[in-house]
């Protein structure tokens, strides 16, 4: 499958795109390919037969965005319509993990940043173990009664955990279990 190059404005974005990007992701996108748009050469979007992106709809967007003219393409014909499917889940499905050591110390961390990997921050002034940051509900005491915990968030991430909570409620999922199970996870991970 050979790449080609297009006028952006004869692809199609696909409705049926299972995959979105938070706005700060998004950005960070966008100034990617503002910065490095050699790189869509080696990760072109890749269309069907009727020019609809079913791999790279956000670099599509963000390439639009841009206002990038022409981009590079591959075009995967000879895929059936089980194909194609398949192949949109597993385009994004991240199989591998990163290895935070190797990064940590081979790599330049504003590169990292600037790639849009979230792996870490630079220390902030902030104590997030004060007593204040987290609040228990004790009052009642009595069985079968639920209690709760207040955790306060920085305001650039408030906005994102919100979205995450009301998703997951509108899924029914007891988050104070599933948060347990998280929490529980990430201390006996080093053990």
């Amino acid at each position: 499958m050979p790449i080609e190059i297009v006028k952006i404005d004869k692809i199609k974005i696909n409705p049926a795109n299972p995959r979105i990007i938070k706005n700060y992701k998004y950005k960070k996108l966008l100034k990617s390919i503002i910065e490095f748009p050699e790189m869509l050469f080696l990760r072109p979007i890749v269309v069907n037969s009727e020019m609809i992106v079913i791999g790279g709809n956000q670099r599509y967007r963000a390439c639009q965005e841009a206002g990038l003219k022409d981009v590079p393409i591959i075009m995967a014909t000879e895929f059936n319509k089980m194909q194609i499917s398949r192949f949109m889940i597993t385009d994004n499905v991240s199989f591998g993990d990163w290895d935070f050591d190797i990064l940590a110390n081979n790599w330049d961390s504003e590169l990292i940043d600037a790639a849009g990997l979230d792996l870490w921050q630079q220390p902030d002034e902030t104590d997030y173990g004060k007593p204040d940051d987290i609040q228990l509900n004790n009052s009642d005491t009595s069985e079968g009664t639920k209690k709760t915990i207040k955790i306060e968030f920085e305001p650039e991430h408030y906005d994102e955990t919100k979205e995450l909570i009301d998703y997951w409620v509108k899924k029914q999922l007891y988050i104070g279990g599933f948060i347990m199970e998280k929490l529980k996870e990430e201390k006996y991970k080093d053990i």
